[in-house]
């Protein structure tokens, strides 16, 4: 184990992960947002926007993001389309999170009591009100541990951001065992990166479902 190799690659990988984070982030949010819409349709059961969501439900969880990316990113640009390494990254991220995060959430909405739903109607309040006063609070809590499964499935989906030349972590890693042969070091500090990316969303998942579900901690 070269431990002075590992010293002068650190910096490499920094930036690598900051912009792992970036596009990740990015995407997590994005994807979020395409998420709450489309299982809000499927819940309220809209006729038509009902079936564009199914359709794009399907094809988003069985097409590869690494399909998705090169289709962004060598099929568009023969059809006048140009984006950059980074747009194609985060569009296909969150084309592929949006549908998990649309299920998660759907779930989520669904552990809510009709009775509740009734009660709100009862005294007159609109779909939207029902959905930011009683459905949403309630479904929010019962949706983090699926949020954050899939906040850390979409980091480590990042991995096949190098494929469109993308200098993520693993295009740094890819490029240095090839100038190097440094294997070990490399892949090593490759884990520990991952594993400081990841390991605080798990962390704070925990945190926010005990807050959200008991108020505070031992409850």
């Amino acid at each position: 184990m070269n431990v002075e190799f590992i010293k002068q690659v650190i910096p490499m990988f920094a930036e690598a992960a900051a912009l792992t984070v970036k596009i990740g982030c990015a995407g997590i949010v994005l994807s979020a947002a395409v998420g709450i819409v489309c299982a809000v349709v499927r819940y309220w059961k809209v006729p038509v926007l009902r079936a564009v969501v199914s359709v794009y439900t399907e094809l988003s969880r069985n097409t590869p993001l690494l399909i998705d990316l090169f289709f962004l990113y060598f099929a568009l640009p023969r059809m006048g389309i140009k984006l950059s390494s980074q747009q194609c990254g985060i569009i296909g991220l969150t084309f592929l999170g949006g549908s998990y995060m649309a299920e998660t959430f759907r779930s989520a909405l669904e552990t809510v009591g009709k009775v509740q739903i009734e009660s709100g109607m009862c005294v007159g309040l609109s779909r939207t009100q029902l959905v930011r006063y009683i459905v949403f609070p309630q479904a929010l809590s019962v949706s983090i541990p699926g949020l954050c499964a899939n906040c850390i499935f979409l980091l480590k989906e990042t991995s096949v951001f190098s494929a469109v030349a993308l200098a993520d972590l693993m295009y740094v890693a890819k490029d240095l065992i090839g100038l190097y042969y440094k294997t070990q070091e490399t892949l090593l500090l490759l884990v520990i990166s991952y594993f400081v990316i990841l390991l605080p969303i798990s962390l704070l998942g925990y945190f926010f479902e005990r807050r959200l579900r008991y108020g505070e901690f031992g409850a």
